[in-house]
């Protein structure tokens, strides 16, 4: 493209604030040129930060300025009407995590963005931590041998002022579901991003430690790959005073342990030989290899936060990718299906735990790859 890629940004809330932030930091590269939200006084506030215009609605927005891209922040349960909305209007599209609060929606998404021929992101910005990229890359490299098992887990809390602090939330209709689909979703999708393709989950869900919401505040679960790798997963707004996030993946020759966004264990063996060697496992000296990937101050590798703290390089990461997508110049690390998975396990869990059986997950029909 010769002229700046042009943006719109769909909601006007705290979300879209910080994407029209990350839209800013990109430069010249870009230009924010609408804001649609219902409440017209937000996208004003919004619009005139970034000189852009105000709309009321995706269609005024299309009618009255050309832009390229939709930037979808509105409410989860809402996600998928803007995104159709746009699609059908032949934009590309990024739109915040989750895509849809269930599977076959998101499979309407990509049935819509197929017959669009556009481009559509997921905000899944911990792929883009380069705590992430060290481990996946070690999986694709098969340095932590056959993969055999990983723990993921979200201990936060949230107290009941912010499940009160706004009707739609702890609502199956507009937050799609509780500690996990909204909370935990970031962390099931590094768990696929980790050990591939899931096919089956169990799991049991609760409502332990808060009033007047419909969905669960406590999860827990058991997901089978492809692979035949199992691995746990939690998912909690119920833990007080709140601790954080942290994901496990083992394999028969090395592993890696991620909490809070970095690199805290690394471990590989340079052959099977010598991984059998470590009859008994442990913790002694030379087991944990994390320091090899330390920079010159001795920092892990983990999130790099910028923009007033509240988000991070990985958004600028993910948007750069997304950009080049379009220029055709790099493979979409994040698309419709990859955020099929992550959801596929979250409601898959929801379902088990209503129904007191496991549940066989399934890839979306698609005749259009997501990596354009």
């Amino acid at each position: 493209m010769n002229r700046r890629t042009r943006f719109a940004v769909l909601g006007a809330g705290v979300i879209a604030q910080q994407h029209g932030t990350v839209l800013h930091q990109l430069g010249e590269e870009v230009e924010l040129v609408a804001v649609v939200d219902p409440v017209r006084s937000r996208a004003e506030a919004l619009a005139a930060e970034h000189g852009a215009q105000a709309h009321a609605t995706l269609a005024e927005a299309c009618a009255a300025v050309d832009f390229d891209v939709a930037v979808v922040c509105t409410p989860t349960g809402m996600h998928g009407e803007a995104v159709a909305q746009a699609l059908d209007a032949g934009k590309h599209v990024v739109v915040e995590k989750p895509a849809e609060v269930s599977t076959e929606r998101i499979e309407a998404l990509i049935r819509a963005r197929d017959r669009a021929g556009t481009v559509v992101t997921v905000v899944s910005q911990h792929r883009f931590d380069p705590s992430t990229e060290i481990v996946v890359d070690a999986v694709a490299r098969g340095a932590f041998g056959r993969l055999t098992s990983a723990i993921a887990s979200v201990d936060w809390w949230r107290g009941q002022n912010y499940y009160d602090s706004g009707d739609w939330r702890g609502t199956w209709a507009l937050d799609g579901g509780g500690a996990l689909m909204n909370q935990g979703v970031h962390t099931v999708d590094l768990l696929v991003a980790t050990m591939g393709l899931p096919v089956e989950v169990f799991g049991y869900t609760g409502t332990l430690a808060h009033e007047r919401i419909e969905v669960e505040d406590v999860a827990v679960g058991a997901v089978r790959f492809a692979s035949g790798a199992l691995a746990v997963l939690h998912a909690s707004t119920a833990v007080h005073p709140g601790l954080g996030t942290r994901l496990q993946v083992h394999g028969d020759r090395g592993c890696a342990v991620i909490e809070d966004d970095r690199l805290v264990h690394f471990h590989s063996a340079p052959s099977e030989e010598q991984a059998l060697g470590l009859s008994m496992g442990g913790t002694r000296a030379g087991t944990n290899q994390v320091q090899r990937f330390a920079g010159p101050d001795g920092t892990l590798p983990g999130p790099v936060t910028s923009v007033a703290g509240r988000m991070s390089d990985a958004h600028l990461l993910q948007y750069r990718n997304f950009l080049a997508a379009l220029r055709g110049e790099e493979e979409l690390r994040v698309g419709l299906e990859d955020n099929h998975r992550a959801v596929g396990i979250i409601t898959g869990l929801y379902e088990a735990a209503r129904s007191g059986r496991p549940v066989v997950l399934s890839e979306p029909v698609t005749t259009v790859s997501s990596n354009r």
